[in-house]
């Protein structure tokens, strides 16, 4: 079998409200959902949810290429990219690509990938994430019962910008949950995006934990602030989580050498590969693993494979406009299919209909960086 090309297309995930973090909102919560399909002469084309940026440069490394030796055309395309460095976008597409290849092999072998990666459970523990720094209190409080209808305890809000805004929140979501459990404390984290200084994040989450037990505290500083996220971690009850953003083993291990990490986060966009590595690294650290990502699906496969997988973040419980993956959220778990490969079918049509945002990133959108980011005397 051969790798004999690809093909890019752009659909959206549309939430139906504002979503967005402390650096900013999209207002009618449609968001773009990049997506790769790789070709084989064996009829076999796998699916990646995730960037295409500099994707023929990349794509060169492992065209003609076994889709099957995954791994190594993994390296092959990390080494396609050194000198301009493969961070960012350039690390998601090489991701993409890597999943889509996991999606090749296992369905050449007629396994959903979560059994040939040797995962004996379907079940895939997991937490609401609302995106809901945007939402009013009767929003945010809907919002979160749906959560709860679907078995969810555990929950992460966004927040950071206002204390008492994000302890007033943090109850009404963890009064939801209880009421939902039975009278059962829920599991609560907080958001915070990157947006506190070292001493902003202890204040502001001390002051929290005076009436809220939380599980973590997660990207309370800069992502590759060892020092910082490690002061953090001394000064406050809560986890501190960051890794989502860090793009390579090289950045992690400053932050686990400093023991600035409690848990180890994965994106789903930077593929199964990098998850499985990042994952080896932390259980030598005896350290949990958490994936996140708005359609995690290959990460939730590897997750069955890890002996330290902890839970996995459940954002939209609907999928991107015509994606459809073989899963379902049943008493606060994903549960995967018997489908081969990462049992997700795109309908291309409807993709097509869907139609998507622009290339260019709204300049108060969640991805661009706020300039007082860091900085606030006082809340917004």
């Amino acid at each position: 079998m051969r790798i004999t090309g690809y093909r890019t297309l752009t659909t959206v995930q549309r939430w139906g409200r504002p979503v967005g973090d402390a650096n900013g909102v999209y207002p009618d919560g449609v968001i773009a959902v990049p997506i790769v399909l790789v070709e084989t002469d064996a009829g076999i084309t796998g699916v990646g949810l995730g960037s295409h940026v500099e994707i023929e440069a990349i794509f060169a490394a492992i065209e003609g290429e076994d889709p099957r030796c995954v791994t190594a055309l993994y390296d092959r395309m990390l080494r396609q990219t050194f000198k301009a460095g493969h961070a960012g976008p350039v690390f998601g597409t090489i991701g993409t690509l890597d999943s889509a290849l996991w999606d090749i092999k296992a369905r050449a072998a007629g396994e959903p990938l979560w059994r040939l990666l040797g995962g004996r459970d379907r079940r895939v523990p997991a937490y609401a994430s609302g995106l809901d720094i945007g939402l009013t209190d009767d929003e945010l409080v809907a919002t979160y019962q749906v959560y709860a209808r679907h078995g969810l305890r555990a929950a992460k809000l966004k927040g950071g910008l206002d204390v008492d805004r994000d302890r007033h929140r943090l109850a009404l979501v963890r009064d939801v949950l209880t009421e939902a459990a039975g009278g059962t404390r829920p599991g609560l984290m907080l958001d915070a995006n990157e947006c506190w200084t070292r001493k902003q994040a202890v204040r502001h989450v001390r002051e929290i934990e005076r009436t809220i037990d939380l599980t973590w505290v997660e990207e309370p500083v800069r992502r590759w602030d060892a020092e910082g996220l490690a002061a953090v971690s001394a000064g406050v009850r809560a986890s501190v989580a960051t890794g989502e953003n860090l793009t390579g083993l090289e950045q992690f291990r400053p932050l686990l050498a400093t023991g600035a990490v409690d848990i180890v986060q994965t994106a789903a966009v930077w593929g199964v590969t990098h998850f499985l590595r990042v994952s080896a690294l932390a259980h030598a650290h005896d350290l949990p693993v958490s994936p996140i990502g708005t359609t995690p699906v290959g990460l939730l496969h590897a997750a069955t494979s890890v002996p330290n997988h902890m839970v996995s973040e459940l954002q939209d419980l609907l999928p991107p406009v015509g994606v459809s993956a073989d899963l379902s959220v049943e008493d606060g778990a994903f549960v995967l299919g018997e489908s081969p490969g990462l049992g997700i079918t795109i309908d291309e049509v409807a993709v097509a209909a869907a139609g998507h945002r622009p290339d260019a990133v709204p300049a108060d959108g969640p991805g661009v960086r706020p300039a007082a980011a860091g900085r606030r005397l006082l809340a917004v």
